[in-house]
């Protein structure tokens, strides 16, 4: 695929997925077996490495209480010790139980799918935000919902096409705006974005061979 022409400003959110769709290709997100360990693997995942979550879901698999009703019948002690590689393991105990009654009186996938206000009911459960919420909505539920961290901040404010000190609203608004409205649209591009901040723009970037750096503000010295 040709690279587009012209300065960053030019540029939009679908010409940035044509160009790292083509140097990464499909990611097949999010990596679980379910829909319900994915959102297990949501709320364990928040201030840790992935490597770390994937220890805990071994943990929870092998001990057979991969289920939501497991995990509330079982000793919440025994569940901090399954969880305890995913790190602050006290606390996403109570929120993974949490989480998991709410599960079983929605009805499972298919009754949150069917609330009035699927997003609006995660973010009131304690230790659910943003991103944890859009996570679930868009890789477990398949809503048409953009998730934003750290590294699409990170990314998109280097490219200039977003503000140093964007808040999440207003960053998953400018996808929301420029894109159509698709899950799996959304899921691709938002793995693709984890998969180029691990590659190349990493806290201290590796511009080479960067399938944007022909057109990234950061790189050309302009921010």
């Amino acid at each position: 695929m040709s690279r587009p022409s012209g300065s960053p400003a030019d540029r939009t959110a679908t010409d940035i997925y044509r160009l790292l769709f083509a140097a990464y290709g499909p990611q097949h997100w999010w990596p679980a077996q379910s829909a319900f360990e994915m959102m297990v693997g949501a709320i364990l995942t928040q201030n840790t490495a992935w490597t770390n979550v994937e220890k805990a879901i071994a943990n929870l698999r092998a001990a057979a209480a991969l289920d939501a009703q497991a995990m509330l019948t079982m000793d919440e002690a025994g569940l901090r010790e399954l969880i305890r590689p995913s790190g602050f393991f006290n606390q996403k105990a109570a929120r993974l139980r949490l989480f998991c009654a709410y599960y079983l009186q929605t009805g499972r996938e298919a009754g949150m799918r069917t609330l009035p206000d699927p997003r609006a009911s995660l973010l009131a459960l304690n230790g659910i935000g943003p991103e944890t919420a859009d996570s679930i909505l868009l890789y477990a539920l398949g809503m048409p919902v953009f998730v934003v961290d750290a590294y699409t901040r990170r990314i998109f404010t280097r490219l200039g096409l977003l503000p140093e000190g964007v808040n999440y609203a207003d960053t998953q608004d400018f996808f929301h705006a420029q894109l159509a409205n698709s899950a799996p649209l959304f899921n691709e591009y938002h793995a693709l974005i984890v998969q180029h901040a691990k590659q190349h723009c990493r806290v201290k970037p590796d511009c080479s061979r960067c399938p944007v750096s022909g057109f990234c503000s950061y790189r050309q010295g302009k921010r």
